[in-house]
């Protein structure tokens, strides 16, 4: 039997989070539930189909209609919500593990171009975009960026950082947020001194690989799981390419995206 798209547990975090509907004083048809459109966007995210192709037997509506909550929920914040509300179920679980985070970046080509799109030095100078992620010691993603695909990894990652929510403790909610790690492992790339600087002024110890001194055999021991998170994120095939013109609607399905990977590990 076919696992739902939409879980009662997926559910019960997100529904919440929705704004409410906006009054038809017109009358009019009844508008698609909030829980079906959702569906929609899952599947469309998982499968890559276009929103066209939706079909219309899994009763999510048209796929313009999931699009439009799509892009309203984007502006309304709740995929930035859904996302730390999931990582507050696992640090309050003592699930995160912030002695040391990693940090990396994945290129994927953007055919429509658009914001946050550069000619991608890896692919011929083709357009593409950069996505930056930033995880816990288990891989958790903790924050993430977009960017141009010609933007150097060493320029994004304060913003990287920076993206990370304060999480805090549920059991405790008067407690002090977390949004730091104690320690970020990174490779080669951010071989910088204002890289290094941008940690130590946020508190974190950077452990960075220096260019022509470590051998890169080595390098793997942490980071191997930043690699594997991106990995995960590549299995979700309306990410692997990027088709989406608008900045905000690709950032929606990669924040989205990373809310689900953080709710499998509350599984």
């Amino acid at each position: 039997m076919a696992k739902p798209l939409v879980p009662d547990d997926l559910w019960a975090v997100i529904e919440p989070l929705l704004p409410p509907a906006r009054p038809k004083p017109q009358g009019g048809r009844p508008p698609v539930p909030d829980r079906a459109a959702l569906t929609g966007i899952v599947f469309v995210l998982k499968t890559g189909i276009q929103w066209e192709d939706l079909p219309a037997e899994m009763g999510c509506g048209s796929g313009m209609t999931c699009w439009r909550r799509l892009r309203d929920w984007q502006a309304a914040g709740v995929w930035a919500r859904l996302h730390r509300v999931l990582l507050e179920r696992l640090h309050g679980a003592d699930k995160l593990d912030w002695t040391r985070a990693s940090l990396d970046s994945a290129s994927v080509p953007a055919k429509k171009g658009g914001a946050a799109t550069g000619p991608n030095p890896t692919d011929r100078g083709k357009p593409g975009t950069k996505r930056h992620i930033v995880v816990d010691g288990h891989g958790t993603p903790l924050g993430l960026t977009l960017s141009p695909a010609n933007r150097h990894d060493s320029k994004m990652l304060a913003a990287t950082l920076d993206a990370i929510p304060p999480v805090r403790r549920r059991r405790r909610p008067g407690g002090r947020p977390r949004r730091r790690p104690d320690k970020l492992h990174a490779d080669k790339a951010y071989d910088h001194r204002f890289c290094r600087n941008d940690c130590r002024h946020r508190g974190i110890i950077p452990r960075i690989a220096r260019r022509g001194i470590e051998d890169s055999k080595g390098l793997g021991r942490h980071r191997w799981k930043v690699e594997r998170t991106l990995a995960w994120m590549a299995r979700f095939r309306r990410l692997t390419v990027r088709y989406e013109r608008r900045e905000d609607i690709h950032l929606a399905f990669t924040t989205l995206a990373a809310a689900l990977i953080c709710l499998n590990q509350v599984r």
